[in-house]
Parts: C-alpha cells; sequence; structure tokens
C-alpha cells in the first residue's frame, strides 16, 4: 500500500490506484469492486464504533451505580439501542459543521488516544494487586469452551487473529491527505508505515497490560460477575482498582478514556465514510449521486453523504434488540469490505507487467512482488476468518449473519454491474490534470472530457 502510495501522491482513492493498476481492459470493473468494497467497510465501522462506544458506556453507567453485583443499573437492548443511535447522530450533526471544527476534533482525539492510552497500559499493571507471571501471559493458551463452545485449539488459534485485524485498518486515511500535503509521495508511505507501527505497538501494549492484570479468567466470563459478563476489559479493570482501593472510580475514570477513544474514532470513521460516499457519487457510482455528492456552500462539507452514511449506520444496529452476535456481524461486514478492498489494487500490483509500473521514491524493487503476495494471502486469510461463527453451538441468536448480509449486497452490486453499469461506469473522474509520469491510463478522464 505504501509503494501504490508512493506512485499515486495526489490522490488517496483505492478505486483509482485499482483502476489505474489494472489497465484499460479490467480497470473498471476493478476500480467497480474495489470502490463498493471500500464504502460497505466504511460505511459499517461506524456501526462498530458505535456498538463499541455504547458497550464502553453500558459499563461506565453499570460500575457507577454499583456493579452487577450492588444493585447498579445494566442498561436494557432497548437503552443500550438509543445510545448507539445517539452517538451515530452526534458524530452526524458534528460532521456538518466546517472542517476546522473536525479538524480541531482530530488534533483533540490525537493527544486524547496517545496520552490515554500510554496512562492506562502503563498505570494499570501497576495498580492492579495481583497480576500473572510472565509464562502465563506469553505460554497459557486458553480456549474458554464453557463460555464460546469452542474446545479446538486450532480452531481457537484461527479465530485468535480477528480483534486484531479488526485494529488494524483504516490506514489507507493517511493517503486521502495527499493531495494536500507537500512532498507527499514521501510522506504518503511514511505516515501509512508509522501509523501501522504506532497502533501495533501500543495495541500490543494495551493487550499486554490487560492479560498481565487477570486474575481469574473463569470469572472474566461469568455472567453473575460484577459487569455481567459482558466486557472483559471492563472487568479485569474493575478488578485492578478495587482491589487496591476498595472503589470503582479508578476502573470508572479509565473507561471514560477508553469511551472517549471510540468516540473520536466514530467521528473519524464518519467522515472518512462521507468522504468515500462522496467520491464515488461524484462517479455516478451510487444511486441518486446527485444527492449525496452535494456539497453545502457555507461548511464545504457533503451534507446529504453524511447523513446518508449515519442512516445506513443506524439501521445496521437495529437487530440489537433481537440478535446476542450484533457486533461480530458488524465488524465482519466492516472488515471484510474495507480490507477486501486493499486487494484489489494489491491483487493489480501483483500481477501487472513490472515495467508498466512508474515507481515513486518509495519502491521495494524486488521484494514488490513476494510482498504483494503475502498481503494479498493474509487478506484473503483474514476475511475468511471473519465468515467464520465465534460461539457453538449455533442458534439464531448466536449465528454470524456477516456471510448472508455480504452475499446479499455484493450479489446486487455486481449484477447492478453486469446488466448495466459496466456500460458507463469507466472509473474515477478526474477534476485536476494529472502529472503524465504517474497516470497514463485513458480510464481516467477529466470532467472535460466527459
Amino acid at each position: 500500500m505504501a509503494e501504490i502510495c508512493s506512485s499515486f501522491p495526489t490522490t488517496g482513492s483505492l478505486y483509482f490506484w485499482a483502476a489505474h493498476l489494472a489497465g484499460p481492459r479490467w480497470g473498471p470493473s476493478a476500480s467497480w469492486c474495489c470502490a463498493w468494497l471500500e464504502t460497505i467497510g466504511v460505511i459499517s465501522a461506524i456501526g462498530a464504533q458505535a456498538y463499541s462506544a455504547s458497550q464502553a458506556l453500558q459499563m461506565i453507567i453499570l460500575i457507577a451505580t454499583g456493579t452487577n453485583k450492588g444493585g447498579g443499573y445494566f442498561a436494557s437492548k432497548e437503552v443500550f439501542l438509543c445510545m448507539y443511535v445517539g452517538l451515530i447522530i452526534i458524530w452526524a450533526v458534528l460532521n456538518t459543521f466546517a472542517l476546522q471544527v473536525i479538524a480541531f476534533l482530530n488534533i483533540i482525539s490525537i493527544w486524547w488516544q496517545v496520552l490515554g492510552g500510554l496512562l492506562v497500559i502503563i498505570m494499570l499493571p501497576l495498580v492492579a494487586q495481583t497480576t500473572q507471571s510472565a509464562s502465563y501471559v506469553f505460554t497459557h493458551f486458553e480456549t474458554s469452551p464453557e463460555s464460546t463452545g469452542i474446545s479446538s485449539i486450532p480452531y481457537a488459534v484461527i479465530l485468535s487473529v480477528l480483534l486484531s485485524i479488526y485494529s488494524l485498518y483504516g490506514y489507507d486515511a493517511a493517503a486521502h491527505l495527499t493531495e494536500e500535503t507537500k512532498g507527499a509521495d514521501r510522506t504518503g508511505p511514511i505516515a501509512i508505515l508509522s501509523s501501522l507501527g504506532i497502533i501495533s505497538v501500543l495495541g500490543w501494549a494495551y493487550y499486554i497490560a490487560l492479560t498481565f492484570s487477570i486474575r481469574d479468567v473463569d470469572y472474566l466470563y461469568n455472567v453473575d460477575n460484577e459487569t455481567a459478563g459482558a466486557l472483559v476489559p471492563a472487568q479485569i479493570i474493575y478488578e485492578a482498582f478495587y482491589g487496591r482501593f476498595h472503589n470503582s472510580k479508578g476502573a470508572v475514570a479509565f473507561l471514560c478514556i477508553i469511551w472517549g477513544s471510540y468516540f473520536f474514532c466514530g467521528l473519524s470513521v464518519i467522515t472518512t465514510a462521507a468522504r468515500v460516499v462522496y467520491a464515488l457519487s461524484r462517479d455516478n457510482g451510487i444511486p441518486f449521486s446527485p444527492i449525496w455528492r452535494k456539497v453545502h456552500p457555507r461548511s464545504k462539507v457533503p451534507t446529504n453523504a453524511v447523513w446518508l452514511c449515519a442512516a445506513i449506520g443506524i439501521l445496521l444496529g437495529l437487530p440489537i434488540l433481537k440478535l446476542d452476535l450484533v457486533f461480530t456481524a458488524i465488524i465482519s461486514v466492516s472488515t471484510i469490505g474495507w480490507v477486501g478492498g486493499y486487494a484489489v489494487p494489491i491483487f493489480a500490483r501483483l500481477v501487472m507487467v513490472e515495467e508498466k509500473f512508474r515507481a515513486g521514491p518509495f519502491y521495494l524493487g524486488r521484494a514488490s512482488r513476494p510482498v504483494c503476495f503475502v498481503a494479498f494471502v493474509w487478506i484473503c486469510y483474514a476475511c475468511s476468518t471473519f465468515l467464520l461463527p465465534t460461539f457453538y453451538p449455533l442458534r439464531w441468536k448466536t449465528f454470524n449473519y456477516a456471510p448472508i448480509a455480504l452475499s446479499v449486497v455484493l450479489t446486487l452490486i455486481m449484477l447492478w454491474w453486469v446488466l448495466d453499469a459496466r456500460k458507463w461506469f469507466k472509473g474515477p473522474v478526474r477534476n485536476i490534470d494529472l502529472p503524465e509520469r504517474n497516470y497514463e491510463n485513458p480510464l481516467i478522464q477529466t470532467n472535460d472530457q466527459k
């Protein structure tokens, strides 16, 4: 991704990359698939962040009002859904303001997540009176068949990558800003790689801090514990602070830090989603495109696209009232869509003739194809994993509905392509002149040419 970004420093569009790399023959179909996968992924991510933030807020209220054992208030599914919807509406309202407001909130978000994350990572193991040994943290294996119904170690190993993969996407956001960045062919790849490095280190440290602080792993999933077995990190944090100080104020404070991270992430995701929808509607790739590509004359924000994304995000959460694994389905759809969108330009880069690739300053050379191959295989593995059930035995309330939802949506999109869209969709429309060094694809048309 960093190598491709270096070659295309004037655009941050995944489906523009796919159109160029796939060539005149396959460019339109590659661009179409990539655009819709990214759109599905980024809009579903709104629901994933809203669910995570609602769950954290549910735990804050429960612990602050006395815990599950002390008569605390545990939000019902109806109240949980109201939290979910309320958060998305707040994010949409904030995203209708001028871009300067969003930029200011993003600055707060950076400091909140870095400083707050470091505080949790450093302080949690220090507060916990009982900590696990290094051998337990790094060598112990737990399948928890009582809570998940899964006793197969190989199957558990496969599922163990889910949370990490879900955390390690969205780094293409760095490429969205390349048009506004000096020396973008160098700074774009640096931004992608550094963001992945920071996320990997902080995320790994956070998981290690939580694992060191575990007191009784079986008690974490007990529905009769202080957090009703609803959120394992919340239980670990509660036990650490209550065991040390005999009150839950510190746990509430730490959970507020985590909730703030989800809030800022959700705000950023809906910003990105609206931008993706706006870009695709500008190329007439979405039904009723003229509506979604309208920009507010004063705020310069695609307000209609913002509220479309918010509305779809709200609809994704409605099954919360009936199903227990809505979160699993939402993050599965989000990850498969967003990460699957990465696979299209990567595969196109893998199979294209090397002489036709115009390398930027960041170039992998002979390592390019092996890296592309490993990346593509990893994406296929990751997407396949998110289609698997995470609870057994299979029941209506525990079934992973992601395969069904994705199959229906992707079938409709591809039918639209075969029956109609292939006749007029030729790839992204450009409204600026592109440097000939990197952009020779005849698929890319200017507005005047159209």
